[in-house]
């Protein structure tokens, strides 16, 4: 990553861009990487120049969120991607998280939050409200990929530890894994290895999916 986070912007409006845009520019420590106006735009851009951040609305013509998270992640794996919702946007999202993003933004939130935000993902968090979350975690057990699990396997019927699930907790709720080892008084290295183990026995690919997956387990805990 550079001194400079890099930013580019994916909205249809160009209102919303150009508000986007100025929150960006005035900031330190950020960078307008370019803006476009959907998802296949974003994926030009990408593989064009560094993009550490890509903000992406969901409902946009041509490409719209989900798909242009999916190229955009498959051509830059180490660019985040924050999606830019609305709570009618649940099934879009959905697709947009399995395909690799690292989380989402209300579009009403504020200017701090926005950039709360970006260096938040960018410390390897995942942005997930707990409330919203389990709303999608409904609908991806509705509607699960070939590639997932149709229900949750409880717990105890899995392989992990008891050190395991705490780190599970941890991530869910949007931690580094520099703020886990200093929970737990363990070392980053440590944490690392414990995350690298747990993907493996559920499975998963990285954090967005793996707290997707513990807000799962809450809901089907719900009575």
């Amino acid at each position: 990553m550079s001194a400079l986070m890099r930013v580019a912007i994916v909205d249809d409006d160009i209102f919303i861009r150009e508000s986007l845009s100025m929150i960006i520019q005035i900031k330190e420590g950020f960078e307008l990487a370019g803006t476009c106006a959907n998802g296949f735009e974003a994926y030009e851009l990408v593989q064009q120049q560094q993009v550490d951040v890509v903000l992406m609305d969901m409902r946009m013509p041509e490409c719209d969120g989900a798909e242009g998270t999916r190229l955009v992640k498959e051509a830059c794996p180490a660019t985040k991607v924050i999606i830019l919702t609305t709570f009618d946007d649940e099934q879009y999202l959905v697709q947009a998280l399995r395909h690799g993003a690292s989380g989402y933004l209300l579009k009403n939130s504020s200017p701090d939050r926005l950039l709360e935000s970006i260096r938040s993902v960018m410390n390897g968090n995942v942005l997930m409200d707990s409330n919203m979350a389990l709303k999608l975690t409904t609908l991806i057990s509705q509607h699960p990929t070939p590639q997932e699990k149709p229900a949750c396997i409880p717990w105890e019927h899995l392989s992990l530890t008891a050190s395991e699930r705490g780190i599970v907790e941890h991530i869910a709720n949007g931690r580094t894994n520099r703020e886990i080892a200093e929970s737990l008084f363990l070392s980053e290295g440590t944490v690392k290895n414990y995350v690298t183990d747990i993907l493996s026995k559920l499975a998963l690919r990285d954090r967005t999916q793996l707290a997707i997956w513990y807000w799962k387990q809450q809901n089907q805990q719900q009575p």
